[in-house]
């Protein structure tokens, strides 16, 4: 059983921190933790791109002022990067390896000690090529060390009210397109508007898979039922987002399903 008082004090061997920031329940409990442990010498820093959905941003600052932690953004730039617009299984390294850039910066100018991710034990088991990125730059992860897996996340943020206790995972947008598919503004845009009117029909755990002039609604178990019950309304924000046509999955969400190591030509090793 993971406790509280671990993970305050894998926090505490350093003096003071940045952490990685998204807002959700991951990162979010450790910059509460930070909050309560390093106080002031803590900050929470959320990266602004096309590739953030609309409503994060807005998200992350209400639990940064209901945990206690300041927060501030940074703009990152994996668009002009050629393997992150590539989109090949190793996107999200690039990414990462953008936003660690900047924050070592911010690190370096204001003498942060450390960089936090929010990482957990659980995430060791995927695909995550971030995790190379943050080992090149010495970011470290309070979750993993504490040895706190998503349940026990989940379980300690409620404990604690943070607002994002119970959040739905929102990876980037660039998680909607397949592998192998550039990764371009317009193509962002379209998803965030897509995935925003799914939203305003009130489905809150979804994904809008992106497949040329074509998307596919995937959405949670619990709300599957309703949405193949009035799935013209789902359709028609799709063309009302700019895809051509559209269809409803019966099949309910699963996070990372879209782009699995199993849906590649090759596992890769690294």
């Amino acid at each position: 059983m993971t406790s509280l008082a671990e993970l305050e004090s894998a926090v505490a061997t350093a003096p003071s921190a940045i952490v990685a920031f998204s807002g959700g329940v991951d990162s979010s409990l450790v910059a509460a933790v930070a909050a309560r442990v390093l106080g002031d010498r803590a900050v929470a820093v959320t990266a602004v791109s096309p590739a953030l959905a609309t409503g994060e941003l807005d998200g992350a600052r209400s639990v940064a002022a209901a945990v206690g932690i300041a927060h501030r953004t940074v703009t990152t730039e994996e668009l002009a990067r050629a393997g992150y617009r590539r989109n090949g299984p190793d996107r999200c390294y690039h990414c990462k390896s953008e936003l660690y850039d900047r924050l070592a910066v911010i690190a370096h100018d204001e003498g942060y000690a450390s960089v936090y991710s929010g990482a957990n034990v659980d995430d060791l088991g995927d695909w995550r090529p971030g995790l190379k990125a943050a080992a090149e730059h010495g970011v470290r992860h309070p979750l993993v060390e504490s040895g706190f897996r998503k349940d026990d996340v989940r379980r300690h943020a409620a404990a604690l009210q943070i607002p994002s206790a119970d959040k739905p995972a929102m990876p980037c947008l660039a998680s909607r397109i397949p592998y192998g598919t550039e990764v371009a503004p317009d193509v962002l845009a379209r998803i965030d508007r897509a995935e925003r009117a799914l939203h305003a029909l009130g489905y809150r755990d979804l994904r809008v898979r992106h497949l040329g002039e074509h998307a596919r609604i995937e959405l949670a178990a619990d709300e599957l039922p309703e949405a193949l019950r009035s799935e013209a309304a789902a359709l028609a924000a799709m063309e009302q987002a700019g895809y051509r046509s559209a269809e409803l999955s019966t099949e309910p969400l699963v996070s990372g399903s879209f782009r699995g190591l199993r849906d590649l030509p090759f596992v890769a090793t690294t």
